[in-house]
């Protein structure tokens, strides 16, 4: 076991430090796109071919990086043009499951090393899943604050908008794909796979979550502001074609002219305020007369609003008599429905009783008559009734219930 590893070490620190080596070759060949050959020797320009670093391509005469190099570079020095961010998310879950399924077995063995191994790899897949949302959002970022706003024209905005709003639409159904569900399976009540699994996975997602919508915000509020400075610029730049075209135009003044462009008319009006001059005595007269007249106006509001109100308070006191006796109509109806059901020993329905008599109150109101004479008897004489409610309920989510008619029977003596 420590032999491969040991070997590995070794070839890698070798295949670093021959990049480290030609560092700045290597660097002017990802900036310029090609390397010319004879800037390495024979032997380095085979040892970096061999360490899949460089690549002779058949139709070019010189060398080129290979594509992880290119990438590595990218990332190294943030150049979002060149970098490709790809968010496998579905490779990365598959690689969970294999890696716990292993972590189970050898555990269920004994075999703690194994064990640990594959939770090593379990860690370094979680936080590589989470790196690559990361670095993908980073990425947008860098792009809304770069090459977003430098434009010339809208549909070059539009075209932007859309790579950036589908670059969010993968980054969200790549969320997507992710099950908490399965991921709370797949930890089993392993309190170190549940950590991993669920809480540090659902914490960085939810803020990954929170920056796609501050990007969905800002873009936003970036079209609408290349809007208004697109609007502004045509204006300026058809205003300079105008002037161009007239180079003896003068901009007159506008404060002397009685119909202005609403262009210029901008500023707000101004509140006219007046005052009466008692300084001057000729004057005095009108305004004299003026006073006189607002006080007779007050005078004449003052008697129309008393004798209104009472008007008012003479109607009500007319018809307090005629709402009394109607009252008492009322209970002595309701009286004679108990009375009718003492005499029958009968149950009789309220509703019914209303319509065979003719009476001329509303259901509502006759009901709620009913109800009060039931509830104000004594007890002794109640206990000689048995009230029986026909209810239905309104609407099934407020539970809200209507009585919609009444029986009144003799109870058993």
């Amino acid at each position: 076991m420590a032999e491969p590893i040991s070997g590995m070490l070794s070839l890698g620190v070798e295949r670093l430090a021959l990049i480290g080596k030609h560092a700045q070759t290597l660097m002017q060949g990802y900036l310029q796109g090609e390397i010319d050959p004879d800037a390495f020797s024979e032997s380095a320009r085979r040892k970096l071919i061999d360490a899949r670093v460089l690549y002779h391509p058949e139709d070019s005469f010189g060398l080129k990086l290979r594509q992880p190099v290119t990438q590595l570079i990218a990332a190294l020095v943030t150049d979002e043009a060149r970098r490709q961010i790809h968010a496998d998310v579905a490779e990365k879950l598959e690689t969970i499951r294999v890696r716990v399924e292993s972590y189970r077995e050898a555990r269920r063995r004994g075999d703690y090393v194994k064990a640990d191994l594959q939770l090593q790899v379990i860690h370094e897949t979680v936080y590589d899943l989470t790196g690559q949302f990361e670095e993908a959002i980073h990425s947008l970022w860098h792009r809304l604050n770069s090459n977003f706003g430098f434009v010339s024209s809208l549909s070059d905005k539009i075209r932007e908008n859309g790579r950036a709003q589908e670059q969010i639409k993968r980054l969200l159904d790549g969320i997507s794909l992710l099950n908490f569900d399965e991921m709370i399976e797949l930890a089993e009540g392993n309190p170190v796979l549940r950590k991993v699994l669920v809480t540090r996975l659902q914490n960085h997602l939810d803020r990954h979550l929170a920056s796609l919508l501050e990007v969905q915000k800002r873009l936003v509020e970036l079209m609408g502001r290349f809007r208004e400075q697109q609007a502004r610029g045509l204006l300026v730049s058809q205003m300079a074609s105008f002037l161009r075209q007239h180079p003896s135009f003068v901009v007159g003044d506008y404060a002397y002219r009685s119909q202005v462009p609403n262009l210029v008319n901008c500023a707000a009006p101004i509140s006219v305020t007046a005052a009466v001059a008692l300084d001057r005595r000729a004057d005095s007269p009108e305004v004299v007369g003026l006073v006189h007249q607002l006080y007779r106006e007050l005078a004449l509001k003052t008697a129309k609003s008393t004798a209104s109100a009472n008007d008012e308070v003479l109607t009500t006191t007319d018809s307090a008599p005629e709402v009394e006796a109607r009252q008492q109509q009322l209970k002595a109806d309701a009286e004679q429905y108990f009375l009718a059901v003492l005499e029958n020993k009968a149950g009789d329905s309220a509703i019914d009783y209303l319509l065979a008599q003719e009476l001329e109150w509303s259901p509502e109101v006759w009901l709620f008559q009913i109800l009060a004479e039931f509830a104000g008897l004594p007890q002794q004489q109640q206990r000689m009734f048995v009230l029986e409610r026909s209810e239905y309920e309104e609407q099934w989510f407020n539970q809200v219930r209507v009585i919609d008619d009444v029986t009144l029977r003799l109870g058993r003596s």
